[in-house]
C-alpha cells in the first residue's frame, strides 16, 4: 500500500517513524530537540521537524499524520500571523482563569453537561481567559485559535484558508463536547470576551488536504489519541499513566457526562471515546518515600518486595499534593497502621507502592462504576518497569497488567492513522477500519489464583483507612 510517516512533536522534541502501511513495520526513525522555553515558539517546532527528517527520512513517502503536544493555545490574528508565543499546556499560570469560567456558567455540573468537562488550567478555553484579563491587547488581535497539532498540519499544507483540527484534539479545548460532536463557540466568546474562529473537525480517516508536492496529511491528533492508536488499544483496555502525577483513561463506545468533573470526555482518534480520570500523586509519592528512605526508586522496588502484602498493617494515603481523584484539594498524606514491629523501611516502601496503586485503583473504579469495562490495563511511564509496581498491580487492578516495550507509540499512532487515510484514499481500507497493525510489543503480569483475595484484602484495608480519614470522598 505504500510508504507512510508519524511524526510527534512534543515538548521537547520531534519524533518521526517512517512506516510500511500496509503491516506497521518501522522502516526509518528521526529525531530532534525543541529550544527549552516556557511558552512555544511554533517556528522552532517547524524547524525542527526539518531537523527530524533531514538526510531524505522522507524519501518515497505518500502519507504523513501528524502528533502534538495537547492543550497548547496558539492565537492568530485576522492574516493567519501569530499574535504571541503559544502558551503550553503545562502553564500553571491559568488556575485562577479556570475556577473564574467554572463560575461564569454556573458550576461544575453545568459544564460537565456543555462540553464533558470542568474547566481545567491546561485547556485552550482556561488560556483565553487568561489572555482577556492579562493581555488585553493580544486578545482583542486574536481572530482565530488553533493548537499544536492543527498549527503543524495547516504549515505542511501551505497554510490554507481552511483550518482543520480533529476530534480528539478538539475535546480537550473545553468548548467542543465529544458526546454531540460539536464545537460550543459561545463558550470560546465567553472566555476571550469576542467571537473567535475555530478549526473544521475532521472524522478519524478524512485527510486535512495535501502539500503542494502531492503529499497526503491525515487528520491528525493530540499525543494521547495518538498512543492510545500507537498502542492498539480497544474497548476493554485502559490505559495508566505512570508519571509525577497519575492519568487514567479506558476505550469506550460512549462519551460519559460526569456532573462532578472527576471524568473528562476525550474523544480518541478511532471515532471511540477516551474518558479520563486523573489524579495528582502517582510517582511523586515513590521519589518522596525514596528520598526519605535514603534510596532510589530501584532500591525503594527491592526494598517493597522484602515486605509482604498489607505492609504488616502501614496504609499510606499519597495525598501528598491534595488530590482531584477524590476532590480533596486541600488535604496530605497520611500514614496510618504504625507499630512497633511495621516500623522497618521494607514495610514503608511497600505502604508507598500499596498507597500508590491503590489511588490508582480509585481512578479506574470511577470509570467501572459508570460502565466501562477493564480487562486489561496498560501501564505507561518509566516506573511500570519497577518489579514492585509489576509484582503489586494485577491484584489491586483486578486486571491483566501490560507492560509496553518502551517505543514512540504517538508516532506511531500518527503513522497508523495516515495509513488509514491513505488506504481510505486508494479504496484498499474503510472509513470504519483502521489498518490492522501488530500490537505493541509487551510484558504481562497477572495475579495468581491466591494473589486475588490477597489484593482484594489490601485494596479493602486502604479503602477503610480512606473512608475513615474522607468519609463520603467519593458521593
Amino acid at each position: 500500500m505504500g510508504i507512510v510517516a508519524g511524526l510527534d512533536s512534543s515538548t521537547e522534541s520531534t519524533r518521526i517513524v517512517v512506516c510500511d502501511a500496509e503491516t506497521g513495520a518501522v522502516l526509518r526513525q528521526g529525531y530532534a530537540p525543541h529550544p527549552s522555553s516556557p511558552e512555544g515558539d511554533p517556528q522552532a517546532w517547524l524547524m525542527s521537524l526539518g531537523d527530524a527528517a533531514a538526510g531524505g527520512l522522507l524519501e518515497g513517502v505518500q502519507a504523513i499524520g501528524v502528533s502534538a503536544q495537547q492543550q497548547g493555545l496558539i492565537a492568530l490574528d485576522a492574516g493567519g500571523v501569530l499574535v504571541r508565543p503559544a502558551l503550553l499546556g503545562n502553564d500553571k499560570r491559568m488556575q485562577a482563569s479556570a475556577a473564574d469560567l467554572t463560575d461564569a456558567l454556573g458550576g461544575r455540573a453545568a459544564w460537565a453537561q456543555a462540553v464533558g468537562s470542568v474547566p481545567q488550567p491546561g485547556q485552550v478555553l482556561a488560556k483565553l481567559r487568561w489572555l482577556a484579563r492579562n493581555e488585553p491587547e493580544s486578545a482583542t488581535r486574536t481572530a482565530a485559535v488553533l493548537q499544536p497539532h492543527d498549527w503543524l498540519v495547516w504549515q505542511l499544507l501551505g497554510r490554507p484558508q481552511r483550518r482543520t483540527t480533529d476530534r480528539g484534539d478538539a475535546s480537550g479545548t473545553g468548548c467542543w463536547s465529544a458526546a454531540t460532536g460539536s464545537w460550543r463557540p459561545d463558550l470560546a466568546e465567553l472566555a476571550l470576551g469576542h467571537p473567535v474562529t475555530l478549526p473544521d473537525v475532521l472524522a478519524p480517516a478524512q485527510p486535512a488536504g495535501h502539500t503542494p508536492e502531492g503529499l497526503l496529511i491525515s487528520a491528525g491528533t493530540g499525543e494521547t489519541m495518538a498512543a492510545a492508536f500507537g498502542l492498539g488499544v480497544g474497548p476493554g483496555d485502559a490505559v495508566i499513566s505512570l508519571g509525577a502525577s497519575g492519568s487514567v483513561f479506558a476505550v469506550h463506545h460512549e462519551a460519559l457526562i460526569d456532573p462532578t468533573g472527576t471524568i473528562t470526555s476525550f474523544a480518541d482518534a478511532t471515532g471511540m471515546h477516551l474518558p479520563v480520570v486523573h489524579t495528582l500523586n502517582a510517582v511523586r509519592v515513590l521519589r518522596g518515600t525514596a528520598e526519605l528512605l535514603g534510596t532510589d526508586l530501584a532500591g525503594l522496588s527491592e526494598l517493597a518486595l522484602r515486605s509482604s502484602p498489607g505492609s504488616y498493617g502501614l496504609v499510606l494515603l499519597p495525598y501528598l499534593e491534595g488530590e482531584r481523584t477524590p476532590h480533596l484539594p486541600h488535604t496530605a498524606g497520611s500514614l496510618t497502621g504504625l507499630r512497633r514491629e511495621s516500623m522497618k523501611p521494607e514495610h514503608l516502601a511497600r505502604a508507598a507502592f500499596e498507597g500508590m496503586l491503590c489511588g490508582l485503583t480509585d481512578a479506574l473504579d470511577v470509570l467501572r462504576t459508570r460502565g466501562v469495562q477493564v480487562r486489561r490495563v496498560f501501564l505507561l511511564g518509566a516506573a511500570a518497569e519497577l518489579p514492585a509496581v509489576q509484582a503489586i498491580a494485577p491484584a489491586l487492578f483486578g486486571a491483566q497488567v501490560v507492560v509496553p516495550q518502551p517505543a514512540d507509540y504517538a508516532a506511531l499512532g500518527a503513522a497508523r492513522q495516515a495509513a488509514w487515510a491513505l488506504g481510505v484514499q486508494h479504496g484498499t481500507l474503510s472509513p470504519q477500519q483502521p489498518p490492522l497493525w501488530p500490537a505493541a510489543a509487551s510484558q504481562v503480569f497477572e495475579a495468581t489464583g491466591e494473589e486475588v483475595p490477597v489484593g482484594q484484602a489490601v485494596r479493602q484495608q486502604y479503602v477503610t483507612v480512606r473512608e475513615q480519614s474522607h468519609p463520603g470522598a467519593f458521593q
